[in-house]
């Protein structure tokens, strides 16, 4: 790029400036890229929309899957028989090395106390179980 400087010696003349001085576009320019930058994850954000509603997905129960029950005395069964923590620990914790590893699906009494489902969980847990569901009976969406 070329700088003009000033009029020629000798010259009285001034001379017309044809060049355009591009820096304070470019200032400009800046300024308002760092606004739309910062105000457009604020307008994304803020658009009023209705999420869709919860809906259970019937699971497959396939064989390998462990079906772990808790009633509402917080007793705890391994499909049909009920077993006690330490027996549930170490039950998991040889279902946790079979490769694929199966799932655990929980199936707690409404009426019971949770922590009975609870420690089901803290079981699982500690025997490395890593997919964990929860049995629901299904929402009756009929008229």
């Amino acid at each position: 790029m070329a700088m003009n400087v000033g009029p020629a010696e000798g010259s009285d003349e001034d001379e017309v400036v044809s060049a355009i001085n591009t820096t304070p576009l470019v200032d400009v320019m800046l300024v308002l890229l760092i606004i739309f930058l910062i105000t457009i994850p604020v307008v994304t954000q803020s658009i009023q929309v209705q999420l869709p509603n919860e809906r259970n997905i019937a699971t497959q129960t396939k064989p390998e899957n462990v079906v772990i029950a808790v009633d509402s005395n917080a007793n705890i069964y391994w499909n049909t028989t009920r077993v006690s923590n330490d027996e549930l620990l170490s039950r998991l914790k040889e279902v946790s090395v079979m490769v694929p590893q199966p799932e655990v699906h929980i199936r707690g009494d409404q009426f019971g106390d949770y922590e009975g489902v609870g420690k089901v969980v803290v079981a699982c847990q500690r025997a490395g179980i890593v997919k964990i569901g929860f049995i629901t009976e299904p929402v009756n969406q009929g008229g």
